[in-house]
């Protein structure tokens, strides 16, 4: 499988996690390629270049949590920063800002202009940090050069030595994270305002934000360089444009680039961290159960570690909600299995996995969404991953509910299955599979983790602060602070999110078995 197919189609993933247009990382990609190539660059840095600028956003999801916390809406503050030259300090009170409060009451204006000012720069690099970290473990676990992990962890640092994570300057900064921020900020105003303001906009943070000698060279050949990035759909371009040797991956790698994008989309919010990897393995057994071939169960398990994909398109301010959703937010969640069902149509390899990743809240009576399929148009692959997602759902807590226990939770899918939403024999096979008897085998820990940094570690994933965790553990603060310095010294991060997704990649959350 061409990995560049892969995430043509998973590259959505992080278009949508940061509330861009679909398909915008996947522009820049092509058109980090086509100006790298315009500088004679080496097939290594045009490879660095490309990737990076396809994954660039990737990681901000790790910060959606914190995010609406301090500002509300993820996505208001993700393309208000993005479209902002954050290097002048004007342009973060004439664009920044105003984006950032428009259309909110007088208080909560005066409220969010405060928390800028005074948190914004501070908050700014703990997101950027956590953005690169993540992007960084996930271009890893991808499988890409090492070149292109560390271009990667460099995307948001400044010519200027302004940006995160270390505050690199000048050639310090890896040329494919200079050229993917370059084409990342091009692309953004090319498809809001056209070409002029593309350049424009380039040009303004030339020497700043930006290497001054590539912003020479894109506005000397913006127009013709855009021009061949429209030429044709970008995906064929992309894939046509990799320098080679392009980057393969065995088919049967396939379920590990699944989880990690599944491990990318739980990571929006802590309350669905190990989700998809539930999901995936309890399908898996059921199927099994149910006498699936072997390649119907691949396939099941991939779509279940992808069906959630689709949530980062969703604000945090609707998944965390404590109360009630309006009808406007109600749509919006029904929404998120079609953008599911749309990021894996955009790759070759994935499109046929596309319509049963959409249907997995489909129910056998026609009450689910997002088409309202009813009975005879539901495949038992897509039978047995509505009744899994529903069982994994059920035993995870969520903002507005606590956890149910196993027996609350079977009890609930018997009952459905009685009234007919679920197909009978996929829930016997969840439920068997849930239920089934494992021995319990003690393993050695991930990175040289003990037992209390893995209980410590659980509650970090769980965005639990110091003090909490204290509280928790019956332990003194300063002690818990040492638990965790120690923990991110050991698994070589600095912060919740890449812990989180390091403790899903490891399976060490304990919502991931079924």
């Amino acid at each position: 499988m061409r990995l560049a197919d892969l995430l043509a189609g998973l590259s959505r993933l992080a278009d949508l996690g940061f509330g861009l247009s679909s398909g915008e990382s996947l522009r820049s990609a092509v058109l980090a390629v086509t100006l790298s190539r315009s500088l004679d660059l080496p097939d290594e840095d045009v490879r660095a270049s490309m990737y990076t600028a396809l994954l660039l956003h990737v990681g901000c999801v790790g910060y959606a949590h914190e995010t609406v916390q301090l500002f509300g809406d993820e996505f208001v503050l993700n393309l208000a920063a993005e479209r902002t030259n954050r290097a002048e300090r004007r342009d973060v009170a004439g664009t920044l800002l105003p984006a950032l409060t428009h259309g909110r009451p007088p208080l909560v204006k005066l409220q969010l202009a405060v928390a800028a000012l005074t948190r914004g720069r501070r908050f700014g690099h703990a997101y950027d940090t956590v953005s690169c970290e993540v992007g960084r473990d996930a271009a890893r676990r991808l499988g890409l050069p090492e070149d292109v992990q560390r271009s990667i962890y460099h995307s948001s640092e400044w010519w200027n030595g302004g940006g995160a994570p270390e505050g690199l300057a000048a050639d310090a900064v890896p040329v494919g994270a200079r050229i993917a921020m370059l084409t990342s900020v091009a692309v953004l105003f090319d498809t809001a305002a056209g070409r002029d303001a593309a350049i424009d906009a380039v040009r303004e943070r030339g020497g700043g934000m930006l290497d001054p000698r590539l912003v020479e060279r894109f506005t000397a050949q913006a127009t013709a360089l855009l021009d061949e990035v429209d030429a044709d759909d970008p995906r064929d371009l992309l894939l046509a444009a990799e320098p080679p040797p392009v980057m393969s991956v065995p088919e049967p790698k396939l379920r590990e680039v699944a989880a990690v994008f599944g491990d990318l989309a739980d990571l929006k919010t802590p309350a669905t961290y190990g989700h998809s990897r539930g999901v995936a393995a309890l399908a898996r057994s059921a199927g099994e159960q149910l006498g699936l071939a072997a390649a119907a169960l691949a396939e099941l398990e991939v779509a279940g570690s992808l069906h959630d994909v689709g949530r980062v398109a969703i604000s945090n301010t609707v998944w965390e909600k404590q109360g009630p959703l309006t009808a406007h937010e109600w749509e919006q969640v029904r929404l998120h299995a079609y953008h599911s069902e749309r990021i894996l149509s955009g790759s070759q390899r994935l499109a046929p996995l596309a319509r049963l990743v959409g249907m997995h809240h489909e129910r056998c009576d026609g009450s689910g969404y997002h088409r309202g399929c009813a009975d005879a148009e539901l495949t038992v692959a897509a039978r047995i991953l509505a009744a899994a997602d529903a069982y994994q759902a059920m035993t995870e807590p969520r903002p507005h509910r606590p956890a149910m226990t196993p027996e609350q939770a079977e009890a609930e899918l018997l009952v459905d299955a009685r009234k007919g939403a679920f197909d009978a024999d996929a829930v016997g096979a969840v439920l068997a599979a849930a239920g089934r008897d494992v021995a319990v085998v003690r393993r050695k820990l991930p990175a040289g983790l003990t037992d209390r940094e893995l209980e410590v570690l659980r509650l970090i994933a769980d965005g639990c602060s110091n003090r909490e965790i204290a509280q928790q553990l019956v332990i003194s603060r300063r002690t818990a602070e040492h638990h965790v310095q120690r923990i991110y010294a050991k698994i070589g991060t600095s912060n919740r999110a890449a812990a989180a997704m390091f403790a899903m990649e490891h399976q060490l959350l304990g919502r991931e078995d079924p």
